[in-house]
């Protein structure tokens, strides 16, 4: 398999390390690669979309002439994972700040979500997640990050913290508002592996 990390903006070296150590680890036979233009996108079975700034990444989505694509392989059936930002920007619908930036989403899953719920960079912590598809807690790097604040359709909640969605599945798409790859912990990585 062949897995794409967006590499237009944020924390794209993190995903790409942790798609490579998931496929190696996950027993898998398989390469990640950066995705900077159509040509990059036409070659992978899969997508990370990561997190970094949300505006930012769709401006350069569609700059790089990849945001159409991504929506066209997905409605194909391409599994694609968004974390932080890439959640954000596979979403249906956004809150005051997703408007007020005139941030284009992807519109892929049927969520709505909340920019900056759990506050601003100074407010990034850990905590211990319950994920309904894994056998024990997973430790989410929350930075700045987005909360999902519902879902409807066919998208599913699989963690909250308190009464904030911090992931959700909808068939072959899975939003995170977390960073899985930052936690050291490839189970989601190697969870989502077996969705491609």
């Amino acid at each position: 398999m062949r897995v794409g990390v967006v590499a237009v903006q944020g924390d794209v070296s993190e995903h790409v390390e942790a798609v490579r150590r998931a496929i190696r680890e996950g027993g898998y036979s398989g390469e990640a690669i950066p995705v900077r233009r159509p040509e990059d996108l036409a070659r992978v079975d899969a997508l990370t979309i990561p997190g970094g700034e949300s505006t930012a990444i769709s401006k350069l989505l569609v700059k790089a002439g990849l945001f159409d694509d991504i929506v066209r392989r997905a409605h194909e059936g391409m599994p694609v994972l968004g974390t932080c930002a890439g959640c954000i920007l596979l979403a249906k619908e956004g809150d005051r700040q997703v408007s007020g930036t005139q941030t284009r989403l992807l519109g892929l899953m049927d969520m709505a979500v909340d920019r900056n719920a759990f506050g601003r960079q100074r407010q990034s912590f850990e905590a211990e997640v319950e994920v309904s598809v894994l056998d024990r807690p997973f430790r989410g790097v929350f930075i700045r990050a987005p909360a999902i604040t519902r879902t409807w359709g066919d998208c599913t909640p699989l963690a909250k913290l308190g009464d904030r969605i911090v992931l959700a599945r909808q068939g072959h798409l899975v939003g995170s508002t977390f960073h899985p790859e930052l936690s050291g912990d490839l189970r989601i990585h190697e969870w989502f592996l077996g969705l491609v």
